[in-house]
């Protein structure tokens, strides 16, 4: 059976009118999605990494199911290594319905210094991107993406040892008395244990210590390590090493020289 031309046309005509139609409410539904991200939280995990959680609510008013919602955020640094990646999926948001999600982002300190020790003890900028992706009326895939910046704050930012101190405690030793300083820039607290070692230019160990810190956010410490060193074992230089070790992250051997 043949089928005039001229209804095929307006058959196909309807059909586009209809599309269209159909293309424009379901963008126009869009506008009918409303975001509401409540106040993030920072929480440390059972294995001590550090946890964002941003919650969010997701209300559809639009003409249409949303499907497959996904967000996305990658943290880099400025060589672009990624520090974390953290994906929230919901399969289905029916219209008129709303719905609500934790969005999580995991940060691994000591992964992240064993990549770059800077991030220990020198403010930076931290690369966020982020990517919203959706499909509206099980059909039109919509995704959208955005990227900023976010300052990093040091937690040892400015670590310092100041010149060894000493004093005289018999025939045969010295107390040494070891300045330590330094500001936490982080935006979580620091606390846990330092110690000191300290060597001369013989590489001969003449005395440790060991001393506990718990300093707040954006806080500074200033304290001292005593210890009893052979006076026989004193050379005009040499170094100290340093270790650190808190539930966030762990340090060793930093070598800090003293003397001339």
């Amino acid at each position: 059976m043949q089928i005039p031309i001229r209804i095929i046309g307006i058959t196909t005509t309807f059909f586009w009118i209809f599309l269209i139609a159909f293309f424009v409410s379901a963008v126009y539904s869009v506008k009918d999605l409303h975001f509401d991200f409540g106040e993030p939280q920072m929480n440390v995990t059972a294995d001590n990494r550090i946890l964002l959680s941003l919650p969010l609510n997701i209300t559809n008013k639009g003409f249409y199911s949303l499907r497959s919602f996904n967000l996305t955020t990658q943290i880099s640094d400025s060589e672009n290594f990624v520090v974390t990646k953290g994906t929230t999926y919901i399969p289905i948001i029916n219209k008129d319905e709303a719905a609500t999600v934790t969005h999580n982002v995991t940060i691994d300190l000591n992964a992240l210094l064993q990549h770059d020790e800077n991030f220990l003890f020198n403010d930076t900028e931290l690369k966020i991107y982020e990517t919203v992706g959706m499909v509206i009326a099980d059909l039109i895939p919509i995704q959208a993406s955005t990227n900023y910046s976010m300052p990093w704050g040091a937690p040892l930012y400015n670590f310092a040892l100041g010149q060894p101190q000493y004093i005289a405690a018999n025939l045969t030793h010295f107390l040494v008395r070891l300045p330590i300083s330094f500001e936490n820039h982080a935006f979580f607290d620091v606390s846990g244990n330092i110690k000191v070692k300290m060597y001369n230019n013989a590489n001969l160990l003449l005395g440790e210590a060991q001393i506990f810190m718990d300093v707040p956010q954006q806080s500074s410490f200033n304290g001292f390590f005593e210890f009893y060193v052979s006076r026989s074992g004193i050379t005009n230089n040499g170094y100290f090493s340093v270790s650190i070790l808190t539930p966030l992250f762990s340090y060793e051997n930093l070598v800090v020289s003293y003397g001339g």
